[in-house]
């Protein structure tokens, strides 16, 4: 199936949000109705395949049917670095494996889910810990939410 648009996922089902960052991505997925994003996991990144291989091993056990990729635009639009990166990432995670996979802008995703945190009062060592996969759940739930509209 590889690359969709959003509105081309599987219609049912949940789905596995991720934010790939250069040194963790954050994982979060849905329920099987798609009304909540739920955070799930940051992994640390290593090689390519060890990662690939555990969001595999989260997207089969979670029985999902579609991933939505965070893409970090640029807040003008345009695609810079890191954009080129998360492509490369989906394009080698296509590779390893072709499941239904789109790309949902990320814009302000982090400062969200930090600013969040930071109103909750929570610890600095817990929101480096956390922060990631809420993100990913943050991207996740954009995503939901524009599929219901």
């Amino acid at each position: 199936m590889a690359l969709t648009d959003l509105l081309d996922l599987p219609p049912a089902g949940a789905l596995l949000g991720l934010d790939p960052g250069t040194k963790t991505i954050g994982i979060a997925v849905s329920d099987g109705a798609r009304i909540a994003a739920t955070p799930v996991e940051t992994i640390r990144r290593s090689k390519f395949k060890t990662d690939a291989s555990r969001v595999f091993e989260l997207y089969d056990d979670r029985q999902c049917v579609g991933i939505v990729l965070g893409l970090p635009i640029n807040m003008d639009g345009s695609s810079g670095p890191r954009a080129q990166s998360v492509r490369a990432f989906a394009a080698n995670l296509m590779g390893f494996r072709d499941v239904p996979l789109c790309f949902w802008d990320e814009r302000l995703s982090t400062v969200a889910v930090e600013r969040t945190l930071l109103e909750a009062d929570t610890r600095r060592s817990r929101r480096r810990e956390v922060i990631d996969k809420m993100a990913a759940a943050y991207i996740l739930q954009g995503a939901l939410d524009r599929l219901k509209s």
